[in-house]
């Protein structure tokens, strides 16, 4: 993966996890793209172990494990940076 691909796979995956998570997270594009990639790397090599990765086309079961990764990793990164998320 290049770093191009691997800068929108993240801004995209980072993107959903924050949707999916309940109210407004105070957290920057930047983080928002760096916890997608890792979530991203990470949810390939989980997928692969439980061999439902497909290398070939587009695996739903990879990207959802990798948005779960990201929800994952920007509430630690609040709760490190002791922020909470606004209710809307």
């Amino acid at each position: 993966m290049g770093i191009f691909a691997a800068i929108i796979t993240g801004a995209i995956i980072g993107a959903l996890a924050r949707l999916f998570m309940k109210g407004k997270q105070p957290i920057g594009i930047l983080w928002t793209i760096i916890i997608g990639i890792v979530a991203a790397v990470v949810g390939y090599y989980i997928a692969q172990a439980f061999g439902v990765a497909d290398t070939n086309g587009f695996d739903w079961i990879r990207w959802i494990i990798s948005v779960v990764l990201a929800i994952i990793g920007i509430s630690i990164y609040l709760g490190v940076t002791n922020k909470k998320s606004v209710a809307k």
